[in-house]
C-alpha cells in the first residue's frame, strides 16, 4: 500500500511541477504501437500545417496580435519536437532494429528505414525556422515511405 501511495504522490506532484512524462518507455516493455505512433506523427503536421497557415495570416493583419502569433508559434515548435521525438526516441532508438550485415536485403532495408527517419527529424527542424508548408508536405511523403516500408517488409 505504501508503493502504491508513493507511486500517486510522484505523480502528483510531476503533474503539479510540470514534469514531462513520454508516451513511451525505454525498459523495453514489449507494448508498441508502431501504427498509432504514424498517426501521431501525421497528425502532429497537420498541427503545423494549420499552426503555419495562422502565424501567415496573423502576420499580415494591420494589428498584429502578438499573443495569438506567439501561441501559434509555440504551438509549432511543440509538434515539430512530437514528431522528433517519436522519430527518434521510438522508431531509431527501439523500434528500427540492427541487421547482420551479411543480409544484404534486410541492411537495404534497415537504413532506407534509418534515413527516412533521420530525414524526417530534419525536416521538423526546419518547420521550426519558417513557416514554409513543403516542409510539412516532404515530411507527409516520407512517412508514407516509410510507412510501406516498415510495414510491408517487416512483423511489428
Amino acid at each position: 500500500m505504501k508503493i502504491k501511495q508513493a507511486v500517486i504522490m510522484i505523480l502528483a506532484l510531476m503533474m503539479i511541477f510540470g514534469v514531462r512524462a513520454y508516451a513511451h518507455c525505454e525498459i523495453p516493455c514489449g507494448i508498441y504501437g508502431d501504427p498509432m505512433r504514424v498517426d501521431m506523427i501525421r497528425e502532429d503536421v497537420e498541427t503545423i500545417q494549420k499552426s503555419m497557415n495562422m502565424i501567415d495570416k496573423l502576420s499580415k493583419e494591420k494589428k498584429i496580435d502578438y499573443n495569438q502569433l506567439v501561441r501559434w508559434i509555440n504551438n509549432k515548435e511543440e509538434h515539430a519536437n512530437k514528431i522528433q521525438e517519436v522519430a527518434t526516441q521510438y522508431f531509431m532508438f527501439q523500434r528500427i532494429k540492427p541487421v547482420d550485415a551479411s543480409d544484404e536485403e534486410a541492411r537495404g532495408i534497415y537504413l532506407e528505414e534509418l534515413e527516412l527517419m533521420h530525414r524526417i527529424t530534419i525536416l521538423a527542424m526546419k518547420c521550426k525556422q519558417s513557416t514554409e508548408l513543403k516542409h510539412t508536405e516532404e515530411i507527409l511523403e516520407l512517412l508514407h515511405r516509410f510507412e510501406h516500408l516498415y510495414f510491408d517488409d517487416h512483423e511489428h
